[in-house]
């Protein structure tokens, strides 16, 4: 698995109207400019693409920061 920093960094490179550099790892996602269902979808998405695992809205619930989201892919990830 990669680095969260690097997990960051391509999960901001999804959204295309957030500037380079302006998520961390402790980011709550949900603070990014514009927020909507469909930044929900992006990270669905980018997260079965990139890592062959399946998140759901109630996943997306139980998450706040990008940390988090790193944490979870991870665990996913295991079993």
């Amino acid at each position: 698995m990669i680095s969260v920093e690097e997990f960051t960094e391509q999960l901001a490179a999804e959204f295309e109207d957030v500037e380079p550099n302006t998520i961390s790892p402790d980011s709550n996602y949900r603070d990014i400019k514009n927020w909507s269902s469909m930044y929900a979808l992006i990270i669905i998405v980018f997260i079965d693409a990139n890592f062959d695992v399946q998140l759901n809205a109630d996943n997306l619930k139980n998450t706040h920061t990008v940390r988090d989201l790193y944490t979870l892919v991870c665990e996913k990830m295991k079993s």
